[in-house]
């Protein structure tokens, strides 16, 4: 097996010694790399990182405007975006922009790995789901996969399933068009798909829609 290997890329040095601890403890293995902004982060040479975690609030070039230095420095190279202030337009922007997925920096190490895992498709390992439980209760096969989405991520899902468009579903739910569309590709990330047909396929069988 090959080892992970995940690049930090956030201005506080604090921040980034205790994220490291979280990956090495839900990573065991894992090669962590730091850069305290995007000027480091481009010039990290040898191969690419696995993913990237990338705080928007940096010094200098900003995590949305660095998102697309990443993406033309390692266009397969998945980019978690990180921040204190979860805003769903600054959510949804960075979702637009190409980010995977959105961590608040406000998240238990638990959430922080599973959206990690989710984004680089890996399986949930059965140590963390086993602490996520009760004690003397078993995981249902289906719900050991579980995607976990927002309850503004299952409005969405609910509507797009419906076969409503972006434009239909900002009515419905009184949210901007721009919004919903980062909410879509948050959804279809979570749900490891690349179209609304197949969000829909994939929602039906994880038993997220009737």
């Amino acid at each position: 097996m090959s080892l992970l290997h995940l690049l930090i890329v956030d201005d506080h040095a604090l921040f980034r010694s205790g994220l490291r601890l979280v990956l090495m403890e839900g990573f065991p293995g894992v090669e962590v790399w730091e850069a305290a902004s995007m000027e480091q982060a481009v010039r990290v040479t040898g191969e690419p990182p696995d993913l990237v975690l990338l705080d928007i609030q940096l010094q200098g070039v900003n995590g949305l405007e660095g998102l697309g230095l990443l993406r033309q420095r390692w266009p397969q190279v998945p980019v978690v975006m990180l921040s204190s202030i979860a805003e769903p337009d600054t959510i949804a922007l960075a979702l637009a922009r190409g980010a995977r997925a959105f961590v608040s920096k406000g998240d238990t190490a638990d959430r922080i790995i599973a959206v990690i895992e989710q984004t680089l498709g890996e399986p949930q390992r059965p140590n963390q789901l086993v602490r996520r439980l009760r004690p003397g209760t078993e995981p249902h096969p289906a719900e050991a996969s579980q995607p976990r989405l927002t309850p503004r991520q299952c409005e969405v899902l609910d509507l797009l399933c419906e076969g409503l468009s972006n434009k239909v579903i900002a009515r419905r739910l009184a949210l901007s068009e721009f919004t919903v569309r980062g909410h879509v590709q948050a959804i279809l990330g979570l749900l490891g798909v690349t179209s609304r047909s197949q969000a829909t396929f994939a929602a039906r069988q994880h038993r997220l829609i009737g």
